[in-house]
């Protein structure tokens, strides 16, 4: 959601919250180092399963002790917490890693600074949120630089190379859709709530997904300590973190922050993986980022509407 203008707190907390929005962003940056190696021994969907089964356990108590929340939720917003868990935290993720199976990691992880376009889309469509002019050109220039980033500057390329990319884009999708049934859903619950709820509520469709044998799949010490450090460290801690920072940081300037994301990506598959992009597909980086980076600003009619909507969606004191 975007925001611009002064917040409450001080300036020396916001230059906090921003470390703590570059961390979070930061361990993101890990996902693909312990995601890509597990895709030798297993299918993309049993890493998603397996995942996610360990972030259930994580949350189980806490959300049993937030049933407060969840208990009054209606029929439509467990509807948008079914689509979050089943789209986006299921199908998004098994997307992703499959892509990163398949194609270079690096580009797989660039291409997710395409989300907040989907989202804006979604949130129109569904939200009944106005679009300016402005979001069709950062559109169109975020568009230009999706296709830099994954092709450079020659033609669409056949089979993987195309195949990986949709996959990415369909992850961006998915969780892009995700926020806008998010901010539906947030209207009566935490961010913590709505985050593990997502997460329990899409594995047993994981489970039926892979079906039974997935659940008896035999692996070794090292995918299993792969496992836990997925879902918990790029999982579980960066998002905890990056939403500790977020309370407290104007989002035009968060994203900027989030930019650490891409350099951790990009240096740590180039070290362990080794995931190289060329200057030109690091350029269609810049041109994205730009392109989102002024969809993050609202003109100044929107301003306090928008920084106090993310506000109580975070769960700052008004």
């Amino acid at each position: 959601m975007s925001v611009a203008g002064p917040l409450h707190s001080s300036q020396p907390s916001e230059r906090r919250a921003l470390f703590w929005v570059a961390l979070g962003a930061g361990l993101w940056g890990t996902d693909t180092v312990f995601r890509r190696p597990l895709t030798a021994g297993l299918t993309s969907a049993q890493i998603v399963l397996m995942e996610h089964l360990i972030l259930t356990a994580a949350l189980a108590t806490p959300l049993w002790r937030m049933r407060s929340q969840w208990l009054a939720l209606n029929r439509r917003q467990w509807g948008a917490l079914l689509g979050l868990g089943w789209g986006g935290s299921a199908l998004g993720t098994i997307c992703f890693t499959e892509a990163i199976r398949i194609g270079n990691a690096t580009t797989a992880a660039l291409l997710q600074k395409t989300q907040p376009i989907f989202a804006a889309l979604l949130a129109w469509l569904l939200l009944s949120e106005r679009l300016g002019g402005r979001f069709w050109i950062c559109l169109s220039l975020a568009l230009c630089g999706a296709y830099v980033v994954n092709f450079g500057l020659a033609a669409p390329g056949a089979g993987i190379e195309r195949k990986a990319a949709l996959l990415a884009l369909a992850a961006a999708a998915l969780w892009g859709a995700s926020t806008a049934l998010g901010r539906f859903a947030l209207r009566s619950l935490s961010f913590f709530a709505l985050t593990a709820l997502r997460i329990v509520v899409a594995t047993p469709f994981l489970i039926v997904l892979n079906g039974a044998p997935a659940l008896s799949v035999s692996i070794d010490f090292r995918q299993a300590l792969s496992l836990a450090l997925l879902a918990l460290v790029p999982g579980l801690l960066a998002l905890l973190v990056y939403y500790r920072g977020l309370r407290h940081a104007r989002a035009s300037r968060a994203a900027v922050a989030e930019l650490s994301f891409a350099a951790t990506a990009t240096l740590l598959n180039w070290v362990f993986l080794g995931a190289r992009i060329t200057a030109i597909q690091l350029a269609g980086f810049a041109l994205l980022w730009v392109a989102i980076l002024n969809l993050n600003r609202p003109g100044q009619e929107e301003v306090n509407y928008a920084e106090s909507e993310r506000q109580r969606c975070l769960g700052v004191p008004q």
